[in-house]
């Protein structure tokens, strides 16, 4: 089995990298301990306390401004699930800081035949794929340095990146993708 990076190893990958972060998410959900009472606050409609997100808020605006980009592009399923909601609502903080959030619709990306895989890319050249348990908990990070499979990945970002919708346009959509 190959080892999977957790914790202060996983993080040292943004700590390292020189200019572009990028995050395919594919998955409907994510289960992480910190987000479940911010998620449960958000559905009963109560005011947000962000603070929670405040570390990767900061390390977004440090990236930024020293120049690096961050992207995203999150696969989503319509009409959205109470986590992609969340996730809509949660992304102010993560644009407001610098990161550019897209959209892209689960059957766009179906037919643009993207994996129903979750990963980093790094630089264009550092992969890490994200190895998810069944109950959608993060075990752990597999990295990557085959060159085939970093070169597929980069088609794949070049591909959702093309077709995916700005955070600022998705959420201005139609009523139900608020």
């Amino acid at each position: 089995m190959t080892e999977l990076l957790a914790g202060a190893g996983f993080r040292q990958l943004f700590d390292t990298y020189e200019h572009t972060a990028f995050r395919l998410e594919t998955r409907e959900r994510y289960v992480e301990d910190e987000e479940q009472e911010p998620l449960r606050k958000f559905l009963a409609g109560e005011p947000a306390d962000d603070a929670w997100f405040a570390d990767w808020v900061e390390d977004i605006q440090a990236a930024t401004a020293a120049g690096k980009r961050v992207e995203r592009v999150r696969v989503v399923s319509e009409p959205h699930s109470d986590y992609t909601r969340f996730g809509l609502d949660l992304a102010r903080l993560n644009v407001g800081a610098g990161e550019d959030i897209r959209y892209l619709p689960r059957n766009r990306a179906a037919e643009l035949q993207l994996p129903e895989e979750d990963f980093w890319l790094f630089d264009s050249r550092m992969l890490a794929v994200l190895r998810f348990a069944e109950d959608d908990q993060l075990l752990g990070v597999e990295v990557v340095d085959d060159p085939v499979a970093v070169l597929q990945r980069c088609q794949w970002r070049d591909a959702a990146w093309h077709y995916a919708i700005s955070w600022q346009d998705y959420r201005g959509g139609s009523p139900d993708r608020a």
